[in-house]
């Protein structure tokens, strides 16, 4: 087969695109090329990617094929994705070709066969917590790549559930294929002295770590009511003026990340509540392994990635009953409506409290970790591949 897979999310991290969609693009394209030296691939990039940055792609059985330019968006989206995209595609003569988003569009004049991957509806679920662009824009995109697809990979059965009954897709056009973790996160790093981490971040006490981008789907306003309410929990036990704990708020500014700041400041939590900005490469080990706990009480997940990290790294864990949470994380995380401010304060009261609760959610995290691994991720795909070209 002649494999074709469009790696333009890889290699922008300036864009935060080395997180999410990127990560899992650049892993898949990894594991393929490790464990496939029968077929050929086709890789795709902008125009403005480095040579030193796709080296690692190099195989004996892999081309790598660059878009003309990268500004098309701003100057020629119309005009460049219908003619200039068509003719780049259309010349590989594919078996197939994988888009592994569906924020990324390909010609509507494109008749090969081509596997998309879905990993979050969370803007059509709960829209109201999207900017009315961003809407709009899966309104028309979304829809678009997922009518045109001739296989969709879901990376989760509440995904695949959703796009069965939102776009009316046949089931038989869908499979599920779990995302893989990182082994990374299962190795004792070498950065991961707590007191490099602690002074970097402001850190002066414990800390309860969340992890993501800062915007309304995260429902990080719940997580701060939550904490200020695990605060004064903590306050009154102990007799003392200070709480003995602090929150660590990492991951980039998304929308509406200001009036989160803002609010931080009204509950007089500024103190307590530190930010960490964008977190990554060595840094995002030791912060989980530092943390007494990870609490992610997002309104809806598509997959979860950052639940399997902290599994990982042996940090307990407390996330959303929402979305695909509960199905990622099984019975090795505490489970809380997002909704239900004090749940969510009560949760983090036991966790604080309670050292062999927190134990037990560690090991279970540790061995759920384990069941999520991209040779697996890049097998089951590449079987998709052999399926929708037979």
């Amino acid at each position: 087969m002649r494999i074709g897979i469009d790696a333009r999310k890889i290699l922008n991290p300036h864009k935060g695109e080395l997180i999410g969609v990127g990560h899992y693009t650049y892993q898949l394209i990894r594991h393929l090329l490790e464990n496939d030296n029968e077929n050929e691939y086709v890789i795709f990039f902008d125009a403005s990617v480095r040579q030193k940055d796709i080296r690692k792609f190099t195989r004996r059985n892999v081309k790598i094929v660059f878009y003309p330019f990268s500004d098309y968006k701003k100057y020629l989206p119309g005009a460049y994705n219908e003619i200039l995209a068509s003719a780049v595609l259309s010349r590989e003569n594919l078996d197939i070709l994988h888009v592994t988003s569906t924020e990324v569009r390909i010609p509507v004049t494109y008749r090969g066969r081509v596997v998309l991957t879905v990993h979050d509806l969370g803007v059509l679920k709960i829209p109201e917590n999207y900017k009315k662009i961003t809407q709009l824009q899966a309104k028309t995109i979304k829809r678009f790549m997922i009518k045109k697809a001739n296989h969709i990979i879901a990376v989760s059965n509440t995904i695949a559930n959703d796009v069965i009954n939102i776009y009316n897709k046949a089931p038989n056009m869908i499979d599920v294929v779990y995302s893989g973790l990182d082994k990374r996160f299962f190795a004792e790093s070498k950065f991961c002295n707590g007191k490099n981490i602690s002074k970097k971040f402001g850190i002066t006490k414990k800390y309860i770590l969340f992890l993501g981008t800062i915007e309304p789907s995260k429902n990080i306003t719940r997580l701060l009511h939550a904490f200020s309410i695990f605060k004064e929990s903590r306050v009154k036990k102990s007799r003392r003026e200070l709480c003995d704990y602090q929150m660590l708020i990492a991951g980039k500014p998304g929308w509406l990340a200001n009036d989160i700041k803002h609010m931080v400041k009204d509950l007089q939590l500024a103190r307590d509540v530190k930010f960490s900005g964008y977190v990554i490469g060595d840094e995002l080990v030791p912060i989980f392994k530092n943390a007494e706990f990870f609490v992610l009480p997002s309104l809806y997940e598509g997959f979860g990635t950052t639940i399997l990290e902290a599994f990982a790294t042996g940090t307990p864990a407390i996330v959303t009953n929402a979305g695909s949470a509960p199905e990622i994380a099984g019975d090795a995380a505490k489970l809380v409506n997002p909704i239900d401010t004090k749940e969510i304060a009560q949760a983090m009261i036991e966790f604080a409290n309670d050292e062999n609760i927190r134990d037990d959610f560690r090991q279970k995290g540790l061995r759920r970790a384990h069941d999520f691994d991209w040779k697996k991720t890049a097998k089951e795909t590449l079987d998709i591949y052999k399926k929708v070209v037979a």
